[in-house]
């Protein structure tokens, strides 16, 4: 079988090489930067300091590491690279290629890549943004869940842990003609909660479009933040999956939905934990020993 080729573009090439040789901390800067490129390539050091609450001087340290002259430089082959080769297969080949077969880098990207999104969550821009969507979902006695692909594992995921705190749940997890009928039932619903990344597809723009039309709020998780998607949510809260053009990862949003859904219990204390009472006298029920008389 043909190998795939994949692009490699210089920051790739770079972090191949220097990434088992940086400390902690700047690994930490590196991949934060590969993985949250289009802030790399507008913000100033200061700002990328801010999301990872360490000093612009530890950034500068990290970008020279990495073989620049500075972040100047840096910002000008982002500009040049941006955007080509985001095919899963290219993403997949370019992030086995950065860490050699090796399993200790390969553990080390994975888990730098996932602290960088954890510590974007707790930016306070963020974590204003998660406030928001959790006043705006608590008051919802029925949320319609949105996510397709791997993320719809996600939605069922959400779905189950709502319907744990008393909140009755719909979900979009269809593709093509199949999600006309579950967004048939979309009226059910007072509030929509929507994962969609990278360009505007289709099944995302058509529930955004029915979400709106019946007038319902809408939260969206996304990675893009694309405006023909983002500009008609009412709350719209960033979550990186992962480094830009390598294999997607998902924890940053799961810690998204899961400070989501446990905000939403926290509100209504008293439907979560009757909720749960009662899941717990079902269980009961079930279990092998039970003497249930009938």
């Amino acid at each position: 079988m043909a190998r795939i080729a994949a692009t490699e573009d210089r920051l790739t090439a770079r972090l191949k090489n220097r990434l088992a040789s940086l400390s902690p901390a700047l690994r930490r800067v590196a991949v934060h930067i590969d993985g949250n490129r289009l802030d790399a390539m507008t913000k100033p050091a200061t700002e990328l300091a801010l999301a990872l609450g360490i000093s612009d001087a530890t950034v500068i340290r990290a970008v020279k590491a990495l073989g620049y002259s500075g972040l100047p430089e840096l910002k000008r082959e982002l500009a040049a690279s941006f955007g080509k080769g985001a095919s899963p297969a290219d993403n997949m080949q370019r992030t086995l290629s950065l860490v050699e077969g090796d399993v200790e880098q390969t553990i080390d990207f994975v888990l730098s890549a996932q602290q960088s999104g954890i510590s974007q969550l707790a930016a306070e821009g963020v974590r204003a943004r998660i406030s928001s969507a959790v006043r705006l979902l608590e008051g919802s006695p029925r949320i319609a869940v949105f996510g397709v692909g791997p993320t719809a594992f996600l939605a069922e995921y959400a779905a189950a842990l709502l319907a744990r705190n008393g909140r009755l749940c719909h979900i979009l997890r269809a593709t093509g003609g199949a999600l006309a009928d579950q967004l048939l039932h979309l009226a059910e619903c007072k509030a929509l909660l929507i994962m969609a990344y990278g360009r505007a597809y289709k099944e995302a723009a058509v529930t955004i479009e029915e979400a709106r039309r019946l007038k319902l709020p809408i939260v969206l998780i996304s990675d893009s933040l694309d405006q023909r998607l983002a500009r008609y949510a009412d709350v719209t809260v960033p979550a990186p999956r992962g480094a830009t053009e390598h294999v997607a990862l998902h924890r940053a949003t799961a810690a998204c939905l899961e400070a989501r859904i446990v905000g939403i219990a926290a509100a209504d204390q008293a439907n979560a934990l009757a909720t749960l009472e009662k899941l717990n006298e079902l269980r009961k029920a079930i279990a092998p020993a039970s003497t249930r008389a009938f």
